[in-house]
């Protein structure tokens, strides 16, 4: 039986696997833009840098103070990064005042980025609660091939107090697919990665994509958190047909944090932190 969060709360979710190996130095280089993404660059955001969600960045960044739709309630802070931000000081990271992250794992079938495993290392060692992500190459693969490459390949769980459930990046166009393929690649995907890991998967994705490529489908709300995309400068974000309220939200891909070079996408956990860590470890 999941229980719900809260109002705008998270559902009952999991991952499973330790932390990784850390890797060499590398260095922040620019995000790609355009409407076709190359196989690893995609990131959270990509599709909307491409105008794929109809809407441009809004870079300013937004105060929770004690007025505003946002600020009625607790909200903990949080980045998602992948090899575009380089070598990241996680230590400065949580000095900042970040206490979650969601980092880039794995794209299609055969992708690894190539700084998630120090990331994914760093940020526990910085006791930031933390997750994987996996982009979606819905025309490429099932989406039950795609589960187990990220399940096997990052995007795990345990019960350590800084781990969270694993994240299915939707976004950058329908592959191909029409309304009912998609629900149908989603639900693969879904179903695998939960007998992989014990645990359902959160989903990204912004208004735009979700209503049309799903045709604003409610056959996930029940299961998944929402992770919505939604950078507006407002207090709260526009929820995807079929959500009845988001438990993430990216709400800018502009400013920098704790010393991290090159653009950071900045999020919103929408309880407090017992609230995050009731859903990194499964306890809701």
């Amino acid at each position: 039986m999941r229980r719900k969060l809260m109002a705008a709360g998270a559902f009952s979710l999991v991952m499973a696997l330790g932390p990784g190996v850390p890797s060499g130095t590398a260095a922040a280089v620019p995000r790609p833009s355009g409407s076709t993404i190359p196989l690893g660059d995609g990131y959270m955001g990509a599709g909307y840098l491409a105008d794929a969600e109809g809407f441009t960045a809004d870079t300013r960044q937004i105060e929770f103070g004690a007025e505003g739709s946002a600020s009625t309630q607790a909200t903990q802070a949080g980045i998602d990064v992948s090899h575009y931000q380089g070598t990241i000081n996680w230590s400065s990271v949580k000095s900042a005042g970040i206490k979650f992250a969601y980092i880039k794992a794995t794209e299609s079938t055969t992708y690894k980025d190539p700084t998630f495993s120090a990331n994914y290392l760093h940020a526990h060692q910085a006791k930031v609660i933390r997750g994987a992500y996996h982009f979606a190459r819905p025309a490429l693969s099932s989406g039950a091939a795609q589960a187990t490459y990220f399940a096997g390949n990052g995007g795990g769980w345990s019960r350590d107090n800084l781990t969270l459930p694993g994240m299915l990046d939707l976004e950058g166009g329908c592959s191909g697919k029409s309304v009912s393929a998609m629900r149908s690649w989603i639900l693969d995907f879904s179903a695998m990665y939960r007998a992989k890991t014990g645990r359902d998967v959160v989903i990204y994705t912004g208004p735009s994509w979700w209503n049309t490529c799903t045709g604003g489908w409610g056959g996930m709300s029940a299961r998944s958190p929402l992770f919505v995309a939604h950078w507006t400068g407002a207090s709260s974000p526009s929820i995807p047909g079929g959500f009845p309220y988001w438990t993430f939200w990216q709400y800018t891909d502009s400013g920098s944090v704790g010393g991290v070079s090159g653009a950071v996408d900045r999020d919103r956990f929408s309880g407090d932190s017992e609230r995050l860590l009731a859903l990194a470890n499964n306890t809701l």
